[in-house]
């Protein structure tokens, strides 16, 4: 892997699969009761610049399990909310600390501090990606499926960071991505436009999600408006009322469809209460799997 994790489209199929190896002992080992401190006196900062549950809780969680520290930061408790510039802030937190996780808003700053620091940046999430999510979904793909070879993952409403980072797994890992967006919605037109061209196993983008779903191995959905669209949740109300998840999408799904989601959910919005407490419904696996990863994430970037 590179010295950093900002991009799924930056990781080849032998670090995708790399970190599913490892996120699987990783687990064995957590769950066996086993031991294991690999990053013992190591401190990750954690940037945190948008409220998190699962993010926090598995980046903090993981480090200590790991036998690490980490120290959490909004931009309140640092310089960088003060003026200073990411490239001084991102060279003198190098010479504190072993890795940085970061949750904000725009890419271009996860970017810049990356670009500038000697340690590990990961993007924690942005408002354009969000890949330590992805890899935790797919490596439960492969726990409940067996494979993410071949599978038809579908993905269905607003055409957000999760949508723009499936895209970027697509461009490098066979299976097919499927997304059904209202118009005007869609994934970020360079990434899209680039997973088209690109993508391993094939991706087609619809605006019937019924069409989306067809014979799909996973559905996956997420909320209809992200953090710092709030305004917008009448508006997206009605524009994507016929892109909830509900027993009569997932109809036209295969029998053993899985159903996923990032969470936290807007139960009676993108997706009903029926379908995420139902037998298909993965959404907790998915979460606490987000540990496992991110461990497995550290352990590779900061071991």
């Amino acid at each position: 892997m590179n010295k950093d994790l900002l991009s799924l489209y930056d990781l080849n199929r032998d670090d995708f699969d790399e970190i599913f190896r490892r996120s699987e002992k990783l687990k064995e080992m957590s769950k066996g009761g086993i031991s294991y401190t690999p990053l013992r006196g190591k401190t990750l900062g954690m940037i945190f610049d948008k409220s998190s549950t699962r993010t926090r809780l598995s980046f903090e969680v993981g480090i200590y399990q790991l036998g690490g520290i980490a120290t959490f930061l909004t931009r309140r408790d640092i310089q960088l909310g003060r003026g200073e510039t990411v490239a001084d802030t991102a060279r003198v937190m190098s010479r504190y600390l072993d890795g940085i996780i970061i949750r904000t808003f725009a890419q271009e700053l996860v970017d810049e501090l990356a670009k500038w620091a000697i340690i590990p940046i990961i993007n924690g999430l942005t408002d354009l990606l969000h890949p330590c999510q992805i890899l935790a979904d797919i490596f439960t793909i492969i726990e409940k499926k067996g494979r993410y070879e071949g599978m038809k993952i579908a993905y269905v409403g607003d055409g957000n960071n999760i949508a723009n980072s499936w895209v970027n797994a697509a461009v490098e890992l066979p299976f097919y991505l499927t997304l059904a967006c209202p118009a005007g919605y869609e994934p970020d037109e360079f990434i899209l436009q680039r997973g088209i061209k690109e993508s391993e196993g094939g991706l087609a983008l619809f605006h019937s999600p019924a069409e989306a779903v067809a014979d799909a191995d996973v559905i996956y959905t997420d909320v209809w408006a992200s953090m710092g669209q709030e305004d917008e949740q009448k508006k997206r109300s009605v524009v994507f009322q016929d892109y909830q998840v509900n027993e009569k999408l997932i109809s036209y799904a295969k029998e053993d469809v899985i159903i996923m989601h990032c969470l936290p959910a807007h139960r009676g919005e993108e997706i009903t209460d029926e379908v995420i407490e139902g037998p298909h419904s993965v959404v907790l696996d998915q979460a606490e799997n987000r540990l496992h990863v991110q461990k497995a994430i550290m352990e590779i970037l900061m071991g």
